[in-house]
């Protein structure tokens, strides 16, 4: 389900993106990821898999986890989930169970992306609660970090 581009996307896509650097500077797949609630951000995240020994420390699982402290709740209603790179499936279930109300993504991954690409989960019939979701906000910055330092670790 699209959802209209609001003036404070771009904005919250550009916090996302620092903190995808500072992923990087830490040797991580540079994703980042901003939860924000009623115009606040409440958690954030980045990629840290190797530097906490925890295959699903993606930067969107980060930041749920800490939204769900922040909000004392494991659902995160009425919340928009801003995150660099489209979403794996592991990382839309999460979503999907948080009950985050929106996603707004950068870069789409037509080869792992969970959203709209090699699965649609965002549309799942399966599924009992629907996030809106968009994705390319920013996505010529957010593919260029990514497609950068792969470049240089090849």
């Amino acid at each position: 389900m699209f959802h209209g581009l609001l003036l404070d996307d771009e904005a919250w896509m550009s916090c996302a993106l620092e903190l995808a650097c500072q992923a990087e500077q830490a040797g991580e797949v540079p994703v980042g990821a901003v939860l924000v609630k009623e115009g606040l951000c409440i958690a954030e995240g980045w990629n840290c898999p190797i530097a906490s020994n925890d295959a699903t420390a993606h930067a969107e699982i980060v930041a749920l986890r800490a939204g769900g402290l922040a909000l004392n709740n494991y659902r995160l209603v009425d919340t928009t989930l801003y995150v660099t790179l489209e979403p794996c499936a592991m990382c839309m279930a999460a979503i999907v169970h948080a009950r985050v109300k929106r996603l707004v993504f950068g870069a789409f991954d037509p080869k792992r992306g969970a959203v709209c690409n090699a699965l649609q989960l965002a549309d799942a019939e399966f599924l009992n609660h629907k996030v809106e979701w968009m994705g390319g906000v920013l996505e010529g910055e957010c593919s260029l970090l990514l497609k950068a330092f792969f470049r240089r670790r090849r």
